[in-house]
C-alpha cells in the first residue's frame, strides 16, 4: 500500500483546489486519466477537485472487500501474474474464487486501454477498500484538501450469487461493517443496479444514504414502484435524461446524479437542466461553477 501511495505522489503533482457548486464525482477515481478503481486514480481525482470518489466493490475468497468494477479480472484492463494477456470474454479469473494474496498478483494498470488513450500506465493492483480509505484520508489531511465523500457501488446480480460474489444480504452486511468501522456515514452513500441490495439495506440499515442506479430515466416512476421506496439519490445514464424528469424527481425530494458524462458540453447541458451532480471519467473537463 505504501508503494502505491508513493507512486501516486510521483506521477500526480498537485494542481490546486478547484471549487465546484455541484457534486463532481470521479468515476472509478479518474478513469480517463489513471487506471480505474486504483488508489492513484483516487488521488488524481482529488487533485482535480472532485467532491466525491465513485468506486465499485468485489469480494475475495477469503472475505476481503476490494475495489473492482468486475468480480473477475477484466481482460480489457488486467494482465495475469505472469504479465500475459487474458483472452477477450474470459471471466474465469474469478476474484471471488481467489484469496487476496492471489488476486494481488494481477496487474490492473499496465495494459493500454483503447477507450482511454490518455490514461497513464504503470503496474498497480486492485486495493482493499480499507486501504483506499486510509491512503485517501491521509492524503487530503497532508495536503489540506477538503474531505471527500464516497459513492460506493455494490456490484451484484442474481446470476452471480454464490459464484462471483456473496448473496446480497451477506455482501451488504460485509460492506456495511467495513465502512462503519472506517468511515462516517455522513460522507458515504451506497449505490447499486441490484434492487435487492437497495431493499435490504433500506430495511436493515435505514441510516445509509442510497442511490438507485438505472439506465433509462424515462421510466423513473415504474422503477421507483418496483423498488418500493424512494431513495435519496436517483442516478441514471445521462443520455435520455430531460429537464422535465429532473423537475419531477426534485419535486419528490430526490437528488439527481447522472453517469457517466465525459464532455464539458454534456456536463454543462445537464447542469443547466438542474442536476445535483455529475459522474465522469474526466474530472479535468468539468465546468468550473
Amino acid at each position: 500500500m505504501k508503494k502505491i501511495f508513493l507512486l501516486a505522489l510521483v506521477v500526480m503533482p498537485m494542481i490546486g483546489k478547484a471549487q465546484f457548486s455541484y457534486d463532481l464525482q470521479g468515476h472509478r477515481g479518474a478513469r480517463g486519466l489513471m487506471p480505474e478503481n486504483t488508489i492513484p486514480a483516487m488521488i488524481k481525482a482529488l487533485d482535480l477537485g472532485v467532491t466525491t470518489l465513485e468506486l465499485d466493490l468485489a469480494v475475495t475468497k477469503d472475505g476481503e472487500i476490494i475495489v473492482s468494477h468486475e468480480p473477475y479480472m477484466n481482460p480489457l484492463i488486467c494482465l495475469t501474474p505472469e504479465g500475459e494477456e487474458i483472452s477477450e470474454g474470459d471471466k474465469s479469473h474469478n476474484i471471488y474464487q481467489m484469496t487476496f494474496v492471489e488476486m494481488k498478483q494481477y496487474d490492473a494498470g499496465s495494459k493500454f486501454h483503447s477507450g482511454f488513450p490518455l490514461q497513464v500506465k504503470f503496474h498497480v493492483t486492485k486495493p482493499k477498500l480499507k486501504d483506499l480509505f486510509e491512503v485517501v484520508e491521509k492524503y487530503v489531511t497532508d495536503h489540506d484538501l477538503p474531505l471527500p465523500n464516497y459513492n460506493i457501488e455494490i456490484k451484484s446480480s442474481p446470476n452471480g450469487d454464490g459464484t462471483y460474489h456473496p448473496v446480497p444480504e451477506e455482501f451488504s452486511d460485509m460492506v456495511y461493517e467495513l465502512i462503519d468501522s472506517n468511515m462516517t456515514w455522513d460522507r458515504v452513500n451506497i449505490q447499486s443496479f441490484d434492487f435487492r441490495v437497495l431493499k435490504y439495506i433500506h430495511q436493515k440499515y435505514p441510516n445509509v444514504t442510497l442511490a438507485m442506479l438505472v439506465t433509462d430515466p424515462t421510466k423513473f416512476q415504474s422503477q421507483l414502484d418496483e423498488l418500493g421506496f424512494q431513495p435519496k439519490i436517483y442516478s441514471p445514464y445521462f443520455v435520455a435524461l430531460t429537464k422535465e424528469a429532473v423537475g419531477e424527481l426534485h419535486q419528490k425530494g430526490m437528488k439527481i446524479v447522472p453517469w457517466t458524462v465525459n464532455t464539458t458540453e454534456q456536463m454543462q447541458d445537464l447542469l443547466d437542466m438542474g442536476v445535483d451532480g455529475i459522474i465522469t471519467d474526466f474530472p479535468n473537463l468539468a465546468p468550473k461553477q
